[in-house]
């Protein structure tokens, strides 16, 4: 079993920025990809960024690239999100996911932490 747990989000007014963290613990040696999704008011849950677990890799979604960057620390097996230039849009609930494979859709994700609430006023 591997755990998720986010940290970071908060209130944060457009144009700004935060830095969502994801500790992992447990089998994290079974972990291929590591991942970004949200949930916002409305809509269906939808990928953000995924890193595979050795840094090799990076990809965003259309609607973040440029303005979010995914990292991840080997040492302290956490994961990163950047998040600069914020907008009202990007209000949504931040989950960290991990996948044994190498998918990034939703529907692949092995492990999912609870989630952290970002809220970007206009």
């Amino acid at each position: 079993q591997v755990q998720l747990v986010e940290s970071g989000g908060g209130l944060v007014q457009a144009g700004g920025s935060l830095r969502l963290s994801c500790a992992s613990s447990g089998r994290t040696l079974s972990i291929y990809a590591m991942c970004w999704f949200r949930l916002a008011p409305g809509k269906e849950r939808e990928f953000v960024a995924t890193t595979l677990w050795s840094g090799a890799m990076t990809d965003y979604a259309d609607s973040v690239k440029g303005r979010f960057t995914i990292s991840r620390d080997n040492v302290k097996n956490t994961v990163y999100l950047q998040m600069n230039s914020l907008k009202p849009e990007d209000t949504a609930v931040y989950y960290c996911a991990a996948a044994r494979r190498p998918s990034v859709r939703l529907e692949d994700m092995d492990y999912w932490g609870k989630g952290t609430l970002v809220t970007v006023s206009s």
